[in-house]
């Protein structure tokens, strides 16, 4: 029985190798992103304290509108918990656009724009740089992630067939890595070893993974923890913001309508901006302690601190015309199948349980990268060891 499992360890590790590697490595690369970004551009996204108040949202919305292009409006200011971290104006485009502006003073202190070097990491993890569709709307880079991934599923199972010991004392040498004993020995060490350590936190990243590439998979997915398929949980969602929808129509305004730059358009966006703050201003004597408020066109959302589902979010909905709150969703309220996309995402990253999981995820899918590497370098030694035996 090993050896047909070491058989399909070998002959699946060798053509999706290298593809792995680049996949879990990217995917370390993108763990820490907010942090680098945060640390490097650190005018960018934090402002200097004053003992004043922040500016009202209306008089910061009207600074960025006059900067704006014509075909460009605001869609919603998120306000974070920390009072020296910039207040952070999304934009109608490019897609999740957005500019980051000073609450005391009113600069506009810049546009956010994701690093060359984190791009390229994305469309590596995602696509293999090739997001461009092909023959019937197919991603090839989007499917080759999705079949190495598949792949490599299959080779961490054949892995632990083959190298999990028998015994205690068999388990015990092979969980350790030395370099005393010669290279050969450390990279074998590294290949059983980093692969013990690593394989149930990278199993997990490829199963969760694997929901972004297979429409079949994610249904399954979705189906084995009880939760709707994504077209019926698309129709669960649209209920669960049937306030929002009712409360936009209320107003007489089109679903998806957007601010005008010059602030006149939509029966004047600047008084609809100074509800913005009034609802802004509710519901952070609501939630204390919060982790981020973000305010839009007749919604708004509240993000708490808690572990888990980092996507998790209470949402409100509320008159434009006079800033009341007409509405709310609970998060703790919703139902599995408004949950489980955040779910999935939180622990495919490792963000659910904050810092720790994080570097854990990192290092797990670092030493994810390196299994196909030490995979190579075994399996060429003991070619060559053959041709001269």
């Amino acid at each position: 029985m090993r050896k047909v499992f070491r058989n399909i360890h070998l002959w699946l590790s060798v053509p999706f190798g290298l593809i792995i590697t680049l996949i879990c490595f990217s995917g370390a690369m993108l763990v820490f992103e907010g942090e680098i970004m945060q640390l490097t551009h650190r005018s960018l996204y934090y402002v200097e304290k004053t003992d004043g108040k922040p500016l009202p949202m209306d008089k910061l919305a009207s600074k960025v509108a006059g900067k704006l292009p014509e075909d460009v409006s605001i869609t919603g200011i998120t306000v974070f918990s920390d009072p020296e971290k910039s207040y952070q104006v999304n934009l109608s485009k490019p897609k999740r656009a957005s500019v980051y502006i000073d609450q005391y003073t009113g600069e506009i202190k810049g546009k956010y724009q994701r690093s060359p070097f984190f791009s390229t990491m994305f469309f590596l993890h995602r696509w293999l740089l090739d997001s461009r569709p092909a023959g019937d709307g197919i991603f090839w880079g989007k499917m080759i992630v999705g079949v190495s991934t598949l792949m490599f599923v299959f080779v961490l199972i054949s892995g632990i067939v083959i190298w999990w010991p028998c015994t205690w004392k068999a388990l015990k040498n092979s969980l350790k890595i030395t370099a005393r004993k010669g290279m050969a020995r450390f990279w074998y060490g590294l290949h059983v070893a980093g692969g013990m350590y690593a394989l149930l936190l990278i199993l997990v990243m490829a199963l969760t993974g694997l929901t972004w590439s297979f429409g079949w998979y994610r249904t399954a997915f979705y189906t084995v923890f009880g939760v709707d398929t994504p077209s019926r949980m698309e129709h669960g969602h649209a209920a669960v913001n049937m306030n929002i929808e009712k409360s936009k129509k209320g107003n007489g305004r089109k679903e998806g309508k957007e601010y005008d730059r010059k602030g006149d358009a939509l029966h004047g966006n600047t008084l609809s901006f100074v509800y913005w703050q009034q609802v802004y201003e509710e519901l952070a004597k609501e939630n204390p302690g919060c982790k981020q408020i973000s305010v839009s066109d007749g919604s708004a959302s509240v993000s708490s601190n808690f572990f888990g589902n980092t996507r998790g979010a209470d949402r409100y909905t509320f008159d434009s015309r006079t800033g009341k709150i007409t509405g709310v969703s609970r998060y703790a309220e919703m139902d599995n199948s408004s949950k489980i996309r955040g779910w999935i995402y939180s622990v495919h990253v490792g963000s659910w349980g904050g810092m720790l999981t994080r570097i854990l995820w990192f290092l797990a899918a670092l030493l994810g990268a390196s299994l196909p590497l030490t995979g190579y370098y075994l399996w060429i030694k003991r070619i060559c060891r053959k041709k001269h035996s």
